[in-house]
């Protein structure tokens, strides 16, 4: 797939929140919520904190090999799960929960920004190896996001009853859905490795985190992708005392509390913490739990404990215990030797509310790499867009703005009034100049004058336009078809796309391209345009 590349500042978009594009800009305000910059020498200094902290290497190789026995290990995981063995060997890190066939194309997106950032770092710092983790959410309960997708703008549902952990569900259902894709996509070039690929992974899978797994080591494995799956009694362990910590003491929510309370003055909060951080997580339940009094109950359940009786079930069975957001990056970092990670603006906007848990444990803070974004325009789009006469970067509009600009720009008529505004602003200041003098509270009078003349003005200049723009329903209607395929749902492509439309058409080649053009730490977002 050949393309024109174009990277914008990602402020330019107008899709990012404030606290993201201020994160870009390193506003001094959020300075102290994080604690390297997205840098070379950032990475140096990630690297001199991560040494000062004991990572159980050895343990987490272990872990990681036996999980890797549902599907093999090819070359390039095998080399990268000895590096890790090494002192001078680290991650860097993205994660999401196991979203069936990948979900949103992001998922794709951040993922590969990982792989790029370790092999650009291999480049750079040769005296250092970097490898690529994907951290899998798997314990996520929310069946409502991840048990869908959209494909030509249309969702599909899994039907299913299961509840707890989406990871350990059963895919049965998912075989009608991959026979719905099977339709749409076996046709294309390479709709029917696409469909093998989903039938292997889903319809022989006993859970929905093997089934990610295998898709993702299919996909990613020759890049050296590593893979973890966190739910895990040998990495939870690790986690015994901050998880007591917070059962009975509460300290995560109070040192987030905290940073909330800074944050907040600016921003709108992501993630709030709550009295205690962790569900129960055991068969098919995954329910939060509850300090009621002196007993501690698992919401939703008859299940509950005295303080000790849940003591000793978290020693006996720390498997049986989920972080939820505010203690899910503090597990990742504590059992992986990770310097980066790699998420969405929301992700980055809530770890910055994290810095101060890290610091409370001894936890070396990562790097906070804003994803990659990408919207890709197939040449159809492409042409149509250029036909417009726009640029683009003019594509980011709101297709109002669009149509006004063009109408503004194609139209024969007058449409603005900007120099009859301008006149009747100077008349009215020189009236100012002439009341003035003989009584000074004539002035507010004048100003008065002059709002009700100017009004009536910009008004009829919005009329203009408006009458203007019913004699160019055609280009309003070529500019809607395209901001409604490239934006769906007036949002972004990539948080509503999935990626099988474009692997169906391009197989692996459309991943390499990606690749390719993924920018390591170069914070922009990415135009593709189809040649």
């Amino acid at each position: 797939m050949n393309c024109t590349v174009t990277h914008l500042p990602y402020q330019d978009t107008g899709y990012f929140s404030k606290i993201i594009t201020d994160y870009l800009e390193q506003e001094n305000f959020l300075r102290p919520f994080y604690q390297h910059p997205v840098s070379i020498e950032g990475i140096k200094s990630a690297i001199h904190a991560r040494q000062q902290f004991k990572t159980d290497r050895k343990m987490l190789v272990d872990e990681l090999k036996k999980q890797y026995a549902i599907t093999g290990m090819n070359p390039a995981v095998s080399n990268n799960l000895r590096c890790l063995l090494e002192d001078n060997c680290f991650t860097i890190t993205t994660a999401h929960q196991p979203a069936i066939f990948t979900g949103p194309i992001y998922f794709i997106y951040k993922i590969l920004h990982a792989i790029k950032l370790a092999d650009y770092l291999n480049k750079e710092l040769s005296d250092y190896r970097f490898v690529p983790v994907f951290f899998m959410g798997s314990e996520d309960a929310d069946l409502e996001e991840l048990g869908q997708i959209y494909l030509n703008h249309q969702k599909l549902v899994w039907d299913t009853n299961q509840k707890g952990a989406v990871g350990r569900m059963n895919p049965d259902g998912l075989e009608q859905m991959i026979d719905r894709i099977a339709g749409e996509y076996s046709i294309q070039p390479f709709g029917a490795e696409l469909i093998r690929l989903m039938k292997d992974c889903y319809v022989n899978s006993d859970n929905i985190q093997s089934a990610t797994f295998k898709l993702l080591n299919a996909i990613f494995a020759e890049y050296g992708l590593i893979i973890v799956i966190p739910d895990n009694v040998n990495f939870k362990k690790q986690m015994v005392p901050v998880f007591k910590d917070d059962l009975f003491n509460h300290t995560p929510s109070i040192l987030a509390k905290k940073a909330i309370e800074g944050l907040s003055s600016q921003y709108e909060i992501q993630a709030n913490p709550r009295d205690i951080n962790l569900f129960y997580l055991k068969d098919d339940i995954r329910e939060r739990i509850i300090q009621h009094d002196e007993m501690y109950k698992v919401n939703g359940t008859n299940l509950e404990f005295t303080r000790d009786q849940l003591n000793a079930e978290l020693e006996t069975h720390p498997e049986r215990f989920s972080p939820n957001v505010i203690l899910r990056g503090l597990f990742q970092e504590t059992i992986l030797p990770n310097l980066a990670f790699v998420g969405g603006g929301g992700e980055t906007a809530y770890w910055l509310e994290l810095k101060g848990i890290f610091d409370h444990y001894k936890v070396p803070f990562p790097i906070l790499i804003l994803r990659n974004s990408f919207l890709i325009v197939e040449k159809k789009w492409k042409e149509k867009f250029k036909r417009t006469g726009f640029g683009i970067k003019d594509i980011f509009k709101q297709e109002d703005e669009l149509v006004n600009d063009l109408v503004r720009k194609e139209s024969r008529n007058q449409l603005n009034l900007d120099k009859e505004i301008e006149d009747a602003n100077n008349y009215y200041e020189k009236l100012k100049l002439i009341s003035n003098p003989v009584d000074p509270t004539l002035t507010q009078y004048v100003e008065a004058l002059k709002s009700k003349a100017v009004k009536p003005i910009m008004d009829l200049e919005k009329k203009l336009l408006k009458a203007e723009k019913r004699k160019f329903e055609d280009q309003r209607m070529h500019i809607h078809s395209i901001k409604s395929s490239l934006f769906p749902m007036d949002g972004l492509q990539e948080r509503i796309e999935n990626f099988m439309p474009y692997y169906a058409a391009w197989g692996k080649k459309f991943l390499d391209m990606l690749y390719k053009h993924s920018p390591a730490l170069d914070q922009k977002f990415t135009v593709l345009e189809e040649n």
